[in-house]
C-alpha cells in the first residue's frame, strides 16, 4: 500500500493544519523563527483547500489531529503531557484527545460484544451505559453484571479502526523513507526501524486479547506496590475487540481542580507516578508505556489506578542494568562511568575515544544540573544526549524507544501535578535501590544461580553427548572430529564444575561479609 497516494496523505496533513488554523498555533507554541514560519505558511496556503475541515467546535490543534485519524491523535496525546514543550495552553487544549473524542453508538458497541463473545449483552448485563470515555482506539462503557451485580468497564474497539491505523502507519513509512533519502545525516536514527517498531506496538493495541493478558501480568507484578492498583480482567467477557475489567471510581489524574477539591496531595502524586514507572521499568522490565493523564485515576483511598494496557514496554535484564547505570551516572554526575557504560554495552563504537565522549556528556549534564528544580528535565537531557551520541556514531536503540518516550510522558504527568518537582531527586532512591540489588555480590549470586539452572537443564543430555562422542570415536573419521566431540564433553562437565565452585565461593564471601 506504500504507493503515491501516501504522498497525498502527507500533503493533506499539512493542508489540514493550515485549514484548521492549527499551523499558526503550533508555530507560535514552538517559537519557530520568523523565516521558517513564513516559509511554512507560504508552502501550506496553496493546499489549504485540500485539508480536512474537522470539528469547528474543537480548538485548532485537536481539531486537526482528530480529523487526520488515530495515529495523529496518539501523537497529540503525548504532546498533551508536555506543557514545557508546547506551552500550558496548547497542552490543556490537547487533553481532550485523551478521553473526550466523539463516541460511536451504544448499539454498535453491544453488537460488537455479541459478535466477539457469542453472548447476548442484554442477558449478561443488567445495565449498560452510554460511553463514559471515547479515545482514539476504543471507547468504554460502564455496565453491571446481571449474575453478580458488580459494576465493570467494557472496552470496545472503534468500528473500522484497524484499517484506519494501517493507512496512517503506511503514510508514516513513506515519510520515513523520504527522510532517509533527503536527509542522509538522519539515517543513524533508523527511521524505518522506528516506524516498524511503532507499527508492531499499534497492531498489538488493536487486539484486546493481548491487552487483557498484559493487564493480568501487570496486575500480578504490582500487587504489592503501595498506592498503586490495576483492575482485574473478566476473562469470560473479553475477546479480540472487547475487554471487560473491574470498574474503579476515581478522580482523573489530569484534573488538578478536582484533585484539590478531594484534598489529594498533588506533590505526593507527582513523585509517586514517576517512582512507580521507574520501579516497573527497572525492577520488572514490564511497564505501562502509555501513562498519560487519560489512563490514570486516583481512587478514593488515594491509590493511583492505571487503565488502558494496549501499549506495554518490555526490556531485558541486561538492558535494564545498562539503563540504570546511565541514569545513576548522571544523577551522581559521574560522566566517565556513563561513557564507559555506553562503550561496554556497544552503544558507541569502540573506535571512539571514551574520555572525549565523557567530556561531551559533561557538557550535556552540567548545564541541566545547574538549573533550578522547575527546569531540570529528563526530556531535555535525552534530547541533548541524542545530539551528542549522533556525533559519536551511536545508532538509535529500537529496544529503548518505548522506554525513552514513556519517561518523557511520565515526566510531563508528574510536572503537571507539581511544576516544582525535582525529577532527579525523586528518581534517585529508585535507581539507587535497583543498582544495589542488581549490581553487587547478591546480584552475582543470582546470576550464577541462573547460569547453573540453565546448565542443570542440559545435565540429562550429558550421557547422550558422551555416547555420541564414543560412537564418533569408534567411527573412522578424521581426528579433529573426535577431538571436537571430546572437547564438547569436557567443556560441558567443566562448566558445571566451575559454576558450582564459583557459587560456593560467592556464598562463602557473603557469609564472611555478614550479608
Amino acid at each position: 500500500m506504500r504507493g503515491p497516494h501516501n504522498l497525498w496523505r502527507l500533503i493533506r496533513t499539512g493542508a489540514t493544519f493550515e485549514r484548521t488554523g492549527a499551523m499558526r498555533v503550533v508555530l507560535d507554541a514552538m517559537d519557530v523563527p520568523p523565516s521558517l514560519r513564513i516559509a511554512a505558511r507560504v508552502l501550506g496556503w496553496p493546499f489549504k483547500v485540500f485539508g480536512y475541515r474537522g470539528d469547528p467546535a474543537m480548538p485548532p490543534v485537536p481539531r486537526a489531529l482528530t480529523a487526520l485519524g488515530p495515529a495523529y491523535i496518539k501523537f497529540g496525546q503525548i504532546l498533551s503531557t508536555r506543557p514545557d514543550v508546547v506551552g500550558p495552553e496548547l497542552a490543556q487544549q490537547m487533553r481532550v484527545l485523551q478521553d473526550k473524542l466523539p463516541p460511536f453508538s451504544i448499539q454498535a458497541a453491544k453488537a460488537s460484544f455479541a459478535d466477539e463473545t457469542g453472548l447476548d449483552p442484554d442477558q449478561v448485563f443488567s445495565e449498560f451505559s452510554e460511553p463514559v470515555a471515547a479515545a482514539s482506539i476504543a471507547q468504554v462503557h460502564r455496565a453491571r453484571l446481571a449474575e453478580t451485580g458488580e459494576y465493570v468497564a467494557v472496552k470496545v474497539l472503534r468500528p473500522g479502526i484497524e484499517r484506519a491505523f494501517i493507512q496512517d502507519v503506511d503514510a508514516f513509512y513513506l515519510a520515513a523513507r523520504m527522510v532517509e533519502i533527503l536527509a542522509p545525516f538522519a539515517r543513524r536514527l533508523r527511521p524505518m526501524d522506528v516506524i516498524r517498531h511503532f507499527e508492531g506496538v499499534v497492531l498489538g493495541e488493536l487486539d484486546l486479547r493481548l491487552e487483557s493478558a498484559s493487564a493480568s501480568e501487570f496486575a500480578a507484578n504490582t500487587e504489592n506496590d503501595a498506592g498503586f492498583r490495576v483492575p482485574h480482567v473478566k476473562w469470560p467477557y473479553s475477546a479480540r475487540r472487547v475487554m471487560t475489567m473491574d470498574w474503579v471510581d476515581g478522580t482523573p489524574l489530569g484534573d488538578n481542580d478536582a484533585l484539590d477539591r478531594a484534598n489529594m496531595n498533588r506533590t505526593d502524586l507527582g513523585e509517586r507516578v514517576l517512582q512507580l514507572f521507574l520501579n516497573h521499568a527497572l525492577r520488572d522490565g514490564f511497564f505501562h508505556a502509555d501513562m498519560h493523564q487519560g489512563n490514570l485515576k486516583v481512587g478514593p483511598d488515594g491509590a493511583i489506578v492505571a487503565f488502558d494496557f494496549g501499549i506495554m514496554g518490555h526490556i531485558d535484564e541486561y538492558t535494564r542494568r545498562v539503563y540504570a547505570e546511565i541514569l545513576f551516572g548522571f544523577i551522581q554526575r559521574d560522566y566517565k562511568r556513563v561513557a564507559e557504560v555506553h562503550f561496554e554495552a556497544g552503544y558507541v563504537p569502540a573506535s571512539q575515544d571514551v574520555d572525549e565522549f565523557a567530556r561531551a556528556l559533561r557538557a550535556v549534564g552540567e548545564p541541566i544540573f545547574g538549573m533550578d528544580a522547575t527546569h531540570i528535565s529528563m526530556g531535555r537531557l535525552l534530547n541533548h544526549l541524542f545530539e551528542v551520541t549522533e556525533r559519536f556514531g551511536m545508532e538509535t536503540r529500537t529496544e529503548l524507544i518505548l522506554l525513552q518516550r514513556t519517561m518523557v510522558v511520565v515526566e510531563g504527568v508528574a510536572r503537571s501535578l507539581n511544576p516544582n518537582i525535582n525529577i532527579w531527586q525523586v528518581a534517585k532512591p529508585v535507581v539507587e535501590n535497583y543498582i544495589r540489588d542488581s549490581i553487587g555480590p547478591r546480584a552475582a549470586l543470582r546470576d550464577l544461580a541462573n547460569t547453573l539452572q540453565v546448565l542443570a537443564r542440559f545435565g540429562p543430555r550429558l550421557p547422550s553427548i558422551v555416547e555420541r562422542a564414543l560412537i564418533d570415536q569408534a567411527t573412522p573419521k578424521p581426528s579433529p572430529t573426535r577431538a571436537s566431540a571430546w572437547r564438547t564433553v569436557l567443556w560441558s562437565a567443566l562448566s558445571v564444575v566451575v559454576g558450582m565452585g564459583a557459587m560456593y565461593g560467592v556464598m562463602t564471601y557473603l557469609a564472611h561479609a555478614g550479608l
